[in-house]
């Protein structure tokens, strides 16, 4: 009877976890993507940004590059919005009042842009940025202590990323109209989130190989790359997993056609028998110049509005980047300068004149 007792008492008590816990877990996985061009989600990071910039005292100011990608969830009279984009030191000092809004790239600043993420509250009167990090100099400067449900960046070397990288795939093979097999290619960027289990957020591209789907079920070591027919294919992916469960990974994708508008890394070594293929490099001569574009970005098409990427994501440069090589100061000589002698000027007194 004891036993029995007991019996009940745990079982009420996990029901009880699960419909007090369950439903928080529930609200985490409200969030939806939505444009990153979106007027709300600009307004947004500006707060971000401005939150940020507030908390420094030296170097330079923030100021936005572009928005990788945006969510949105609904907690009572808030719309919370969980973003990730990239940002640009200014020529703004810290400690100055002018906002990043008015200001310009350094332009002796990095190559790479700095990677960021934000949580903000917004209602129709209030934008509240509850927390923002972003990555100066390989050191993360986060605006408060990192917080268990914050989406966390991981480097694309990381083993975590090897099952929902993989499902990710799966999905784009099984749903593509294409003919054959895609394999991982690069991973742009990658993050993840602590909700009922694991989500990962994902940006990488895929590249088409010479198994068929009629006679490979999935990929393996047979699958090569199709150099002859070359075709790319990106996609943003969501992927909630929870291990313990020993449940399959659930996948949301957008993909489309061709390789990553910015890529950031390479893939890591070890997914498929050609990990050692990389691009070579081009063997032309470089241009002589003073300044050199950004080119970890897509270029900006010739109508800046148009923006064919799923969910706008990543948004097109807030300003173009144009890097200036530092000048180095000349080396020094042996030479000694030696006075040029003074233009005579009429009726000016010479040292002779004076001896005379």
């Amino acid at each position: 009877m004891m036993r029995s007792g007991v019996g009940l008492f745990v079982l009420g008590l996990l029901c009880f976890c699960s419909s007090v816990f369950g439903q928080g877990a529930v609200e985490a996985q409200r969030g939806v993507l939505i444009f990153c061009d979106d007027p709300s989600v600009q307004k947004a990071v500006t707060s971000a940004l401005h939150k940020f910039n507030d908390r420094l005292t030296t170097g330079y100011k923030l100021a936005l590059f572009q928005i990788l990608s945006a969510s949105k969830a609904e907690n009572g009279s808030d719309s919370v919005y969980s973003l990730e984009f990239t940002s640009r030191r200014s020529e703004c000092p810290a400690e100055g009042s002018k906002p990043w809004t008015d200001c310009n790239y350094l332009p002796t600043g990095h190559r790479a842009p700095i990677s960021c993420n934000a949580t903000v509250h917004m209602t129709e009167k209030e934008t509240d940025t509850k927390q923002v990090d972003c990555m100066i100099d390989n050191f993360i400067i986060s605006e408060r202590a990192p917080c268990l449900g914050c989406p966390e960046e991981i480097a694309a070397n990381s083993e975590d990323l090897k099952v929902p990288l993989l499902a990710s795939v799966s999905k784009f093979n099984t749903i593509s109209n294409s003919t054959h097999l895609f394999t991982l290619h690069r991973i742009g960027h990658a993050t993840r989130q602590v909700v009922a289990g694991f989500r990962y957020q994902l940006r990488f591209d895929m590249k088409k190989t010479t198994c068929a789907k009629a006679e490979h079920k999935d990929l393996n070591d047979l699958c090569l790359l199709d150099e002859e027919n070359l075709e790319l294919a990106n996609c943003n992916a969501t992927v909630d997993l929870a291990p313990w469960r020993f449940e399959q990974p659930e996948v949301q994708a957008e993909c489309e056609a061709g390789p990553l508008p910015s890529v950031i890394r390479r893939r890591p070594p070890g997914w498929s028998p050609l990990r050692n293929l990389v691009p070579a490099p081009s063997t032309a001569p470089a241009k002589e110049q003073s300044s050199e574009e950004d080119t970890t970005s897509s270029k900006p098409s010739a109508s800046p509005s148009m923006n064919n990427h799923p969910f706008h994501c990543p948004s097109n440069p807030w300003k173009q980047f144009k890097r200036v090589q530092p000048q180095m100061p000349a080396a020094p000589t042996d030479a000694r300068a030696v006075p040029s002698p003074k233009p005579s000027v009429e009726g000016a007194l010479s040292d002779t004149d004076l001896l005379s």
